[in-house]
This record gives C-alpha cells, sequence and structure tokens, in this order.
C-alpha cells in the first residue's frame, strides 16, 4: 500500500467533532500514516495537541495564524516555548504573511492597513526565532503580493529553519527560491483552477524530495 503524509489539517475544528475517531479510520485505511493537525492560534494548538496524545496517528503544529495578528500577545514567544517543548510537536506555524484582505478593504484606513501588516511581520518572526531554537520546521502561510518580504525574513533564519510553504501558489521560478533556502513545498486544490497552470508547471519541477 502507497503510505501517505498529511502535513496540514486543521482537526480542533469543530465540524470533525462528531465524527474525528472515524475520520482517522478512514484516512488511515487509505494509507495515511501521520497527520499534522495546524494551530491558528494558543488555543487551537493546545488543542491540536491534546488531539495528538489522543491519537497515534496524529502530530501537532503549534502557532499563530497571520489573518489573527490582531488577537495575538505582544510576544507570543513564552507560549510557544511551552508547547514546542511537547513529544508530538513537529512544527511551527501556521504563520507567515497574508495580505488578501487588508483592512482597508472592509472600511479601514491606511493607517489600520499598516498596524496589520506590522503585527504580522511580528509575530512571524517571533515564530521563527522559536522554531530556530526548538530545531523545527515552519509551516508558512502566504497570500497576496508578500512572496518578496515572506522569502526576506526566511532568508534571515537560512540554515536555522526550514519553510514548508503550504499551499504553494507560485511558479518554477518561485519554487526555485524556496528549495535554494532549503524549503519544502506543498501543492492544494489551487492545481486545478483555470489560472493555475503556473502552479502545474511548478509541480512538475518539483524535485520529490521536496
Amino acid at each position: 500500500m502507497t503510505v501517505f503524509y498529511d502535513t496540514h489539517a486543521h482537526l480542533d475544528d469543530r465540524c470533525f467533532r462528531s465524527d474525528l475517531a472515524a475520520l482517522l479510520e478512514r484516512a488511515a485505511h487509505a494509507g495515511v500514516t501521520r497527520i499534522v493537525s495546524v494551530g491558528t492560534d494558543l488555543e487551537s494548538s493546545r488543542e491540536a495537541i491534546r488531539l495528538s496524545e489522543e491519537h497515534d496517528l496524529l502530530r501537532a503544529a503549534v502557532g499563530w495564524h497571520p489573518n489573527h495578528a490582531l488577537e495575538a500577545p505582544p510576544d507570543l514567544r513564552p507560549a510557544l516555548r511551552e508547547l514546542v517543548r511537547h513529544p508530538k510537536v513537529v512544527a511551527v506555524g501556521e504563520t507567515g504573511l497574508d495580505y488578501y484582505r487588508l483592512p482597508s478593504a472592509q472600511g479601514g484606513t491606511a493607517a489600520d492597513d499598516q498596524l496589520f501588516k506590522r503585527r504580522q511581520s511580528e509575530i512571524f518572526e517571533q515564530q521563527l526565532e522559536v522554531a530556530a531554537e526548538a530545531g523545527l520546521n515552519c509551516v508558512v502561510h502566504q497570500r497576496g503580493d508578500v512572496f518578496e518580504e515572506t522569502l526576506a525574513r526566511l532568508t534571515a533564519f537560512r540554515g536555522r529553519v526550514r519553510p514548508v510553504f503550504h499551499c504553494f501558489p507560485g511558479d518554477t521560478r518561485a519554487l526555485g527560491r524556496i528549495l535554494d533556502l532549503g524549503g519544502l513545498v506543498s501543492f492544494t486544490g489551487i492545481l486545478t483552477f483555470k489560472n493555475g497552470q503556473n502552479v502545474r508547471e511548478a509541480l512538475a519541477a518539483t524535485p520529490l524530495d521536496a
């Protein structure tokens, strides 16, 4: 049987509460031997750990999603340092940058946008620091015109943090720059989009170990 890892799930979501055991049984039957449940804030990160303790199939990633940056505590690092000590935590994240829907597009101001971007950048940096300290990969979310800024952040941690680009939307050139950093990429349903030819070409060019 072919063996699969699902490296990015959000199994703390309430929609899974009634049939999680059945879901995991189906996954195992299909050849999925590991699932990483990914946190988006401290509460969901702790829940990912709790679920991993209850199910051998599960591992946890702990972090804070950029879309929730304004709700994050000023310094995430102390709480994350505690969480990454758990033996079933395998990565930090989901973190990164997301400028797809800024406050100004929802009635906010340019100043609101700057605050939102600044907080995203701050908590991204904090999570990269914790990942480097713990020797863990970092699950990277990027959406909107953020690739150059994201790569610049990661370049500062070259050799200390291995980035895993969740839901990679880029082309072969972007793929090459990520691989040059020692990073990994994952592909999702955007491969099937009519305007996703660049992503399909990137997939075709991706080495099997990346």
